[in-house]
């Protein structure tokens, strides 16, 4: 049984602040060590559950984030970024027989996390089909093309919550909440626990689900400034929607993707 593991930082248990999610920084020493504490224990519990390989996408930032010795020689990592449309699933194809998030976190236009963002900090809000929607839904939308149910995910209780509502059976650990600039946190044993428990119970009841990848979809990007969403109008088939907004549309799922690789950015 293979297994795909996609690793972000901003939800994990005790993060507050930007300063302890760049690579680099003084603070981010320690709160990589607790992404991969959390990372781990995510490996541990599909092990028990009957994994003979676990492929991780180190999916925050510079894509180098994890402690890679500290890997147990069932796993395999991805690192850094190819510029593939799957973005933070790279490395995930039909072979696998689940997809775990950990460490994610709320989307943006939210007051769940004070690290709430959708992609990066130009984007004030991201829809698809009129719903505001987080890198989780994108992320499960992109597992779903590829036939993977998303069974388990880890993070701040907004997308915790977003993730039971779209994905009905999803396993959930709340790491953290946030008030205002503030955030209120289980302890990282506590997280990491939890977590190889419920990876391993989730994987055992085959547990989780696929969302419909159906079209037609419409991406629309609202961006924190409107010269953003001038440049990105320029990707073919997308078209301007309001002063700080663009929109792309299509039937294919995999296209939306495509369009968010170049337009997001």
């Amino acid at each position: 049984m293979k297994i795909f593991i996609s690793a972000d930082i901003e939800g994990t248990a005790g993060i507050n602040h930007w300063e302890e999610t760049i690579h680099g920084n003084a603070d981010w020493t320690e709160y990589r060590a607790l992404m991969t504490a959390e990372l781990l224990a995510a490996c541990e519990g599909a092990r028990a559950a009957g994994a003979t390989e676990v492929v991780v996408k180190d999916a925050h930032d510079s894509g180098r984030n994890l402690l890679v010795d500290r890997l147990p020689d069932y796993v395999r990592i991805v690192r850094n970024w190819s510029g593939h449309p799957d973005g933070m699933m790279f490395g995930l194809d039909a072979s696998f027989a689940a997809a775990i998030y950990t460490g994610y976190h709320a989307k943006a236009g939210t007051e769940d996390n004070p690290l709430a963002h959708t992609m990066n900090l130009k984007i004030s809000r991201m829809l698809l089909n009129g719903e505001v929607a987080s890198e989780l839904t994108v992320n499960a939308l992109c597992a779903a093309l590829y036939d993977v149910p998303s069974v388990f995910l880890s993070g701040d209780a907004g997308i915790c919550a977003d993730a039971r509502s779209m994905i009905p059976g999803i396993g959930t650990v709340e790491t953290l909440f946030g008030a205002g600039p503030a955030s209120n946190s289980i302890a990282p044993a506590r997280s990491c626990r939890l977590i190889r428990e419920g990876v391993e119970a989730v994987l055992a009841a085959r547990a989780g689900g696929m969302p419909a990848t159906d079209g037609p979809w419409e991406l629309v990007l609202e961006f924190v400034n409107p010269v953003n969403a001038y440049q990105s109008g320029w990707y073919p088939g997308a078209r301007a929607h309001g002063p700080r907004a663009v929109a792309f549309a299509s039937d294919d799922f995999f296209e939306i993707l495509r369009a968010l690789r170049f337009m997001k950015s």
